[in-house]
């Protein structure tokens, strides 16, 4: 007897934290179950509709930035896309018009990220002309 009670008062507590959670005005058990069972499929929808705008935001992700550092020297940046051999494909570009990397730094959690400094006698735009090529190819490569 004692632990029937027992089951029904731990029921109860469990009852009242799931109208509290899904902020339901319902007191039977039913309409409860139901208000979570609804609360948690809008909870999905949610999170898939997160999950949509992150892959927007991340596609669209492309930017170049050439910089002159001094005589001779120029910074890369390159933000875009993952995929697959990016970095090889940048610096195989690198390659084709004769830069020296000095010193590079890249990150590739979410996107792919390159920091470069490199030795060069070629202009700014025309790399950054060339690196934005390689993206687009990459990327369409990887679609």
């Amino acid at each position: 007897m004692a632990c029937k009670m027992q089951r029904r008062i731990a029921l109860r507590r469990k009852l009242q934290i799931l109208r509290t959670l899904t902020k339901s005005k319902s007191v039977k058990k039913s309409s409860i179950i139901m208000d979570a069972f609804f609360y948690i499929h809008k909870l999905k929808l949610q999170l898939e509709a997160i999950k949509n705008e992150y892959q927007h935001l991340i596609n669209h992700l492309q930017e170049v930035k050439v910089e002159k550092l001094g005589t001779g020297y120029l910074i890369v940046r390159v933000t875009c896309k993952k995929g697959e051999e990016m970095l090889v494909s940048i610096l195989e570009a690198f390659e084709e018009v004769n830069l020296n990397v000095i010193q590079a730094r890249v990150t590739c959690k979410h996107f792919f990220g390159m920091e470069a400094i490199v030795k060069a006698d070629i202009d700014a735009t025309i790399l950054n002309e060339v690196i934005l090529k390689v993206i687009q190819r990459q990327t369409q490569n990887c679609t």
